[in-house]
């Protein structure tokens, strides 16, 4: 962080005055610096240094390319479309990826596997923490959850399931949900807020009913220790005259005189044990003055009915906070623990967390603590903004207090420090919520992580000398991949030649894998920096640096058609915002500004805040600009467009249509669920979720926030839930996507042929519900998948064709199924080219048509298949699986690992976990097996392969 000198000059406006505008300016009261050793006056010059290549750069981008040709065909009647100019290769570097990645991720995958396996009970949560971590660079999140929910189940203590149970209710963000406040119960144990404060540890407890849904509800609290849980249940209040009558002592604070049973009051602690039966003077006087303590005589009185009933729900909430304080002054164990719980229970929102937090801090309230840090992190982001809140997570000093109450730890601050990344990678507080990370950290894997993620906060921040230390460190700890922060300070800082070699060193000393071959290509120039871009997309074709790259190369050479095709690339399998916004920024250059709006509106549905232009022009503003100069319809033209481009498998013209309609309709749910599910075919899972809790929010009735409840809570792995859902919304109103649901997530088992015969019905009573032709096609497709595995192929394929009557084009593909079954090849084959000649996104129709044809053919559309979508993993099987036939073991093997390097898929491990079986090469197969099993615990092919190799090993030995 910059010293505070320097804040104070940018306040002056000094650096601005000089350089230009885009300076992140800190808060000249921030104390959280960290300096690294370095003098104040080094560290001013430094920044400048690094300021003025930034702002040349930019300056150069904006102000002096004047690109021949292409100036004239950017200017309209409204002004420029351009005003930054075009891209420039020399502004494009890729992002470091703020996570965890692995030179060999396949062994890492395999030995955390193996150390979660072979780790005892109470140590499995911080296993699964870590394989949380790993998963976290991956773009599926539903493995991230999966283990998030492994490690609460695994969570050995309160402050463990409050975090965890938090981070849960994050990844759903159902505080989104209007009507729904943070502590409201899902009715899941697993995040229930009451479940997370019991303390002790049983995995088994998180399938239970929720605390929520038992019969005590609110009528009862709970407290104890780790050893002991005891419920209290509220009863009418208990008479205490005749108990003080019978009292054989007095304390005396000022005129008040509170009559107590010795023994009662002596059994709440050593010291008053000791005061009432050892050796002091107090111990044989009937009345005890005990004015000079502090407490008052109610409190003292509330001590002696605890004493005799061992209750507290007859006290105000004020008196029990006294109580709390006089117990923790007095070690009275048991009236603290109570105390304790009844406080937490009483915490219900932010503000009385904030209040009473601090008690609890002061008096050791470890449940209380508890209580409040779960209002603060189920508040997130929110919660932010408060600055007692921030004050506490943030200064080491909040910290800890924290860790005296067994509140501070790993676990905590990396949720914290994700959100606060996800809010604003550059913001103070991210820097200090890391550095509390970092003091967190064991060593291992957790400074590996911590030390990376300062390192990116520091980069972004253009704080680079500090950035290279932070890299360092975690290269120093063991995480290699932390290189590339090295390499890129050092690139920042005019050190090129240095961090040239760095990379050349890296690739020669590992196995080289694409993000390798990208980095380095930073560091050279002309034909050689083009080689590296070459390998690093064969190595990786899923990096979008290269295809981006390559794309502003030939852009600057003048060759606009070939660098949208190069961008069209990427485009076709992997959508991203920063794709799209490239190839709008060549179709505005064309002039074909309704191309442009349309990839405009994609970037601006995958991410609603996004900016534009190296960050200078938000989104909604250029969509002002063109839609003037482009033809917009009516709502019927959008509908009768949005059949057309649904129909064509187009889901990035498809999502615009949707952005478009909700521009003019903005409350109507059913195109935010439209929206949802096209985000979810282009795998954009966290942008689906966002449009489904909007879908929900607009929703005008229960029957239809009840569907989209369901289908959140299908879409994060909660099955049960959703049929439930999907259930009571049936019973308010049959409906169609009420039906489908039920019959979506029915079909998500095994089925036998008796629930088969449920679904059936279930998607026939949907088709006779009201719907558009969009959802009907999509239903009767899955109705002939389920006849075909019911084996009523002629059903089926009336199914198939009804859908296709109603432009349902993907139904050309079980249609193929019925005719490939029927043992008609040639029609099979003749109908997936009618879907190849129809759709836009094709890969998995060649992909399906390599099944109805001879193996030349097949290889010719698997190739094709790999071309345009290398994630699709049945070409690198099929290809595979033929060498092996044709006795080419190894080749076999590296067709599957070529595949394996960049998507670690569970099939793919599998396959080569066979394969390596085949040949004798057991030790590989354990390994292979371990990284699927990491993948999917519970695949039982991939189980039962393991558990013989390893015999085979043991037998070898």
């Amino acid at each position: 962080m910059q010293h505070n000198i320097l804040a104070t000059m940018r306040s002056l406006k000094i650096i601005d005055g000089c350089m230009g505008t885009q300076v992140y300016a800190l808060n000249p009261s921030d104390t959280g610096t960290t300096t690294m050793g370095c003098g104040v006056g080094e560290k001013i010059l430094q920044h400048i240094h690094d300021h003025i290549k930034a702002q040349t750069l930019r300056t150069k981008s904006v102000h002096n390319f004047q690109p021949s040709n292409l100036s004239d065909v950017v200017v309209t009647a409204e002004g420029s479309f351009l005003p930054y100019g075009l891209p420039m290769t020399e502004l494009l570097e890729p992002k470091i990826e703020p996570s965890m990645r692995s030179f060999n991720f396949v062994e890492t995958l395999a030995d955390v596997h193996r150390r979660t396996e072979n780790c005892p009970q109470f140590e499995k949560s911080g296993m699964f923490l870590e394989q949380c971590a790993v998963f976290r660079g991956l773009a599926d999140p539903k493995l991230f959850r999966r283990s998030l929910r492994s490690a609460r189940q695994h969570a050995v203590d309160v402050h463990m399931k409050v975090v965890l149970a938090s981070w849960l209710r994050y990844e759903r963000r159902e505080d989104e949900l209007i009507g729904l406040s943070s502590m409201d119960c899902c009715g899941r144990n697993l995040e229930c807020p009451k479940a997370t404060l019991v303390p002790g540890y049983d995995p088994e407890s998180v399938y239970d009913s929720c605390i929520c849904s038992r019969d005590c509800g609110s009528s009862c609290f709970y407290y104890g220790n780790e050893d002991s849980l005891l419920v209290v249940d509220e009863v009418e209040e208990c008479s205490t005259s005749s108990e003080e009558e019978d009292g054989d002592m007095s304390f005396c604070i000022g005129e008040n005189e509170i009559r107590c049973r010795r023994f009662n009051m002596a059994s709440l602690s050593r010291p008053f044990k000791t005061m009432l039966y050892g050796g002091f003077m107090e111990s044989w006087r009937e009345k005890i003055n005990f004015s000079q303590n502090g407490f008052s005589a109610e409190v003292m009185r509330a001590a002696e009915i605890f004493s005799r009933t061992k209750r507290l729900d007859q006290f105000e909430p004020n008196l029990v906070l006294e109580l709390l304080s006089l117990a923790n002054r007095f070690c009275c164990k048991e009236m603290k623990s109570a105390c304790d719980a009844y406080l937490a229970s009483l915490v219900c929102d932010l503000e009385n967390a904030v209040l009473l937090v601090e008690y609890g801090l002061e008096d050791n309230a470890y449940l209380l603590v508890a209580a409040c840090l779960q209002v603060f992190l189920r508040e997130l982001p929110s919660s932010m903004h408060c600055s007692a809140v921030m004050k506490l997570f943030c200064s080491p000093e909040g910290r800890d207090r924290l860790a005296l109450v067994g509140h501070s730890s790993f676990m905590l601050y990396y949720f914290l420090s994700q959100i606060a990344m996800e809010e604003e990678m550059r913001s103070n507080t991210t820097v200090m919520l890391l550095e509390r990370l970092v003091e967190c950290a064991a060593d291992g894997w957790e400074k590996q992580l911590a030390f990376h993620l300062l390192g990116v906060v520091m980069l972004e921040r253009k704080e680079y000398k500090d950035a290279q230390h932070w890299f360092q460190a975690a290269v120093e700890a063991g995480h290699v991949y932390s290189s590339v922060g090295i390499a890129r300070t050092k690139y920042k800082r005019g050190h090129t030649y240095s961090a040239y070699k760095l990379m050349n060193s890296l690739i020669s000393d590992y196995k080289p894998v694409g993000w390798m071959y990208q980095e380095r290509s930073l560091y050279c120039v002309g034909k050689e920096k083009m080689m590296d871009l070459i390998s690093a997309t064969e190595l990786d074709p899923t990096l979008s640096f290269p295809y981006k790259y390559r794309a502003v190369s030939l852009l600057e050479d003048k060759k606009i058609e070939p660098a949208i095709a190069e961008i069209n690339k990427i485009i076709g399998f992997k959508v991203s915002p920063d794709c799209l916004e490239l190839r709008a920024w060549f179709l505005i250059a064309m002039e074909d500004y309704e191309g442009a709006l349309r990839d405009v509106r994609a970037i601006l549905t995958l991410d609603p805040n996004y900016m534009l232009f190296y960050g200078n022009m938000h989104g909604d503003h250029l969509v002002e600009l063109l839609c003037p100069v482009v033809n917009q319809g009516c709502l019927a033209d959008c509908w009768m467009e949005l059949y057309e481009r649904w129909s064509s498998v187009d889901d990035i013209g498809s999502l615009a249509v949707v952005h478009q309609m909700l521009a003019k309709d903005p409350g109507k749910s059913l195109l935010r669920f439209r929206q949802s599910l096209l985000l979810l075919r282009l795998n954009s899972q966290k942008a689906a979720m966002r449009s489904l809790r909007l879908a929900r929010n607009h929703s005008t009735s229960d029957h239809e926030r009840l569907v989209y409840e369901g289908w959140i809570l299908y879409d994060t792995g909660h099955r049960e839930e959703a049929l439930a859902k999907a259930e009571e919304s049936i019973s308010i109103q049959r409906s169609f996507e009420a039906y489908f649901l039920k019959a979506y997530a029915l079909a998500d088992s095994v089925l036998d042929s008796e629930s088969s015969t449920y679904v059936i019905h279930i998607l026939e009573e949907a088709l006779r519900c009201p719907s558009d032709g969009l959802r009907k096609g999509q239903a009767l497709n899955n109705l002939g998948s389920v006849y075909v595995d019911c084996d009523k192929l002629d059903l089926a394929a009336d199914c198939y064709m009804n859908a296709l009557n109603i432009k349902h084009t993907r139904a050309h593909q079980g249609l193929a199924r019925v005719y490939h079954l029927k043992n008609h090849r040639k029609a099979a084959y003749d109908e997936m080219t009618k879907l190849i000649e129809k759709a836009r996104n094709n890969a998995s129709a060649y992909e399906k048509r390599s099944e109805y044809c001879d193996r030349d053919m097949a290889k010719n559309d698997l190739s094709m298949a790999t071309q345009l979508d290398p994630l699709r993993t049945y070409p690198y099987r099929y290809r595979a699986a033929v060498l092996m036939d044709d006795h080419k073991e190894a080749e076999a093997i590296a067709e599957l690992t070529r595949a394996i390097d960049f998507r670690p898929d569970l099939q793919l491990l599998h396959l080569r976990a066979a394969f390596h079986d085949s040949i004798g090469d057991y030790v590989s197969t354990v390994r292979d097996c371990e990284a699927a099993l990491c993948l999917d615990p519970n695949h039982a092919e991939t189980i039962e392969l393991c558990k013989n190799a390893r015999e085979q090993i043991k037998e070898q030995n």
